[in-house]
């Protein structure tokens, strides 16, 4: 099977949220995705990016993505996010996630990042388990908090006299 993995392109960016979709899909939550390829496009290849993604790509068929951006901790300074690893169902088990895990970790390296950090679901055994087989540390001690949109909305309006 041959594969290249490679930064995304504007041209990828049907295919990149179409694994985007996919994935939502199998974390249970189709719904959840209201990114277009507009925002994509925005927010990854303008003058300042956002994001930087890495996909794999075999025959311009894009089969898998790896989505990450910079964040700053207070205790290591500079960090890669990992928002998401991706790999089409159709394709897994192939050695595809792990060519663009790999490439994370080259692009944190290049970067001089003090870490490389991301979530993965309490139930995704395989991911877990892939992950730790890589040697990344599964913290089961941390929990995730979100405060969306409507959450924003409501704690301002408790702000507001």
């Amino acid at each position: 099977m041959n594969y290249q993995i490679r930064k995304a392109k504007i041209s990828d960016l049907d295919q990149l949220l179409n694994l985007i979709v996919e994935l939502a899909v199998y974390e249970k939550e189709p719904d959840a995705v209201e990114i277009t390829v507009d925002d994509l496009k925005a927010s990854g290849f303008g003058t300042a990016p956002d994001f930087v993604c890495f996909v794999a790509d075999m025959d311009t068929q894009i089969i898998g993505i790896a989505l990450t951006y910079t964040r700053f901790s207070t205790w290591k300074g500079r960090v890669l996010h990992l928002e998401d690893l991706i790999v089409s169902k159709s394709m897994r088990g192939k050695g595809i996630g792990s060519a663009l895990l790999d490439k994370v970790v080259m692009h944190a390296a290049a970067l001089g990042v003090k870490r490389v950090c991301w979530e993965v679901l309490d139930w995704n055994a395989s991911a877990i388990e892939f992950y730790k087989a890589k040697g990344a540390d599964v913290k089961r001690d941390w929990n995730v908090v979100h405060l969306d949109q409507n959450g924003i909305k409501k704690y301002i309006s408790k702000l507001q006299p």
